[in-house]
């Protein structure tokens, strides 16, 4: 009885009494299986607000918005902007704000999970700092430390595997920049970027199984191949040492080396279609 009496009554079109279902009186909420859209952050609200004003090319809009976010701490958005003040992008270059806002993600994400989407941009952060400090920001008090921008690559390439760390990383080894000389670790790191796909690591280890080195045997076939992948990613007009290095070895290459290399080179493009 009690509960029938709980029942509120309701009206209908012709204003006859009905009872109302308790079901109709019950919030709707979804099944407890579907998932709830999470609420949306302003910071991430500002992160892209700043994104699209820039695409519309609202650049005092959406470096203000992105500035709010990265304030508050947002990767994203110290990062973008971080591009965008060393590549001058729409604005005065600036390196000293670039490297400011990079060392803030290397500072707060370097022990970000990898693979993750935001980890590429932290592992990013990290090789251009480590190019600013080949280089110093006088502007900044930043001075030329090539140690320093080793540990910078190094950690990049090691922890996040990030191929471009692993590019530079091999190349300071090569040239003996930032520590000792050392052909054949440069020859590890330069391949495991190559087989990522880097261009530039596949030139110089190309380079460097083509002519050989110090614990490096020569391997001239595989060399010209490394060399004619990269060559084929060499479309910019700064790519030309990567052309130059191609042409020479092609032309020092003997017959069977050649062919050798074509072979190793539709292995490799079979593989990677995979």
């Amino acid at each position: 009885m009690a509960a029938c009496l709980s029942v509120p009554l309701a009206h209908a079109f012709d204003g006859t009494a009905q009872i109302l279902q308790p079901y109709e009186t019950q919030p709707m909420t979804p099944p407890a299986n579907v998932p709830l859209a999470p609420a949306v952050r302003p910071v991430d609200e500002a992160f892209r607000t700043g994104a699209q004003a820039l695409r519309a090319g609202q650049t005092a809009k959406g470096i203000d918005a992105l500035g709010y976010a990265a304030s508050q701490g947002h990767a994203m958005a110290q990062w973008k902007l971080g591009r965008i003040y060393a590549d001058g992008d729409g604005v005065k270059r600036d390196d000293a704000k670039a490297f400011d806002y990079f060392s803030k993600i290397a500072n707060t994400h370097a022990e970000d999970y990898p693979g993750t989407a935001q980890s590429r941009f932290v592992a990013n952060a990290f090789v251009a700092l480590g190019s600013y400090y080949l280089v110093g920001i006088p502007s900044a008090g930043v001075k030329r430390d090539a140690s320093r921008a080793r540990d910078m690559f190094s950690y990049a390439a090691s922890y996040f595997g990030d191929a471009d760390a692993q590019y530079h990383l091999g190349k300071l080894y090569l040239d003996g920049v930032g520590g000792p000389r050392d052909a054949r670790n440069a020859g590890r790191w330069l391949t495991l970027a190559s087989q990522k796909g880097q261009f530039e690591a596949q030139a110089m280890l190309g380079q460097l199984l083509f002519r050989g080195d110090e614990g490096v045997p020569r391997q001239a076939a595989r060399g010209l191949m490394w060399l004619t992948l990269a060559r084929d990613a060499a479309v910019r007009p700064e790519d030309k040492w990567v052309v130059t290095l191609q042409e020479e070895a092609f032309a020092d290459a003997t017959p069977d080396e050649r062919e050798k290399a074509l072979l190793y080179l539709e292995n490799w493009l079979k593989t990677a279609k995979r």
